[in-house]
């Protein structure tokens, strides 16, 4: 049995779930997230927790079984908490700055780039004086959230010699040694 598939889900207070034959929604404080199941997976209700069964053990439907179970429990987490993404923006004259879900960047090209966000997204820019630009993105809906953070980093990805580019708060990029330190 999948082990992160038959741990049970706790359903905190003031979130409510419907499940419907083939799909699950979840209505917290913090909006509405709906997932649709597919063949072979039933979430069962057992008062204040959740269980997500297969039917069978065929490899398909193990595989299905905890990410089913990880997709539930990372909605309920969203509509109750939350989640937040921040980059850093490293780079001589790269700013951010937001108008409503507009998002314009100056990122070192002959012209700003101006990303629109959806609306379940979200966004706040900071930028201290002499620290780099800072990108902050809060939703309830995880997987937009990384999709939209993964679009905005593709516009400048971090380079390996100098780290310029768009980057998470706290990742480590891996650099590379440049043409200087070949010649010693």
């Amino acid at each position: 049995m999948s082990r992160i598939g038959k741990l049970p889900i706790t359903v905190p207070a003031g979130v409510t779930i419907d499940v419907k034959s083939m799909e699950v929604s979840v209505k917290g404080p913090k909006g509405t997230l709906s997932q649709k199941l597919q063949d072979g997976i039933s979430v069962q209700m057992d008062g204040a927790t959740l269980l997500v069964e297969r039917a069978t053990e065929q490899k398909r439907h193990k595989a299905l079984h905890g990410l089913y179970r990880s997709l539930i429990a990372n909605m309920i987490k969203g509509v109750t908490e939350g989640y937040k993404i921040e980059q850093e923006l490293v780079g001589v004259g790269y700013r951010a700055s937001n108008q409503g879900q507009l998002l314009d960047l100056v990122l070192g090209y002959s012209h700003h780039v101006v990303f629109e966000l959806p609306g379940e997204i979200k966004v706040a820019t900071r930028q201290d004086r002499g620290a780099n630009p800072i990108i902050t993105l809060e939703s309830h809906d995880k997987q937009l959230l990384g999709q939209v953070a993964a679009k905005i980093r593709s516009l400048r990805v971090p380079e390996p010699y100098k780290g310029k580019g768009i980057k998470f708060v706290g990742e480590t990029l891996r650099r590379k040694a440049g043409k200087s330190a070949a010649k010693k």
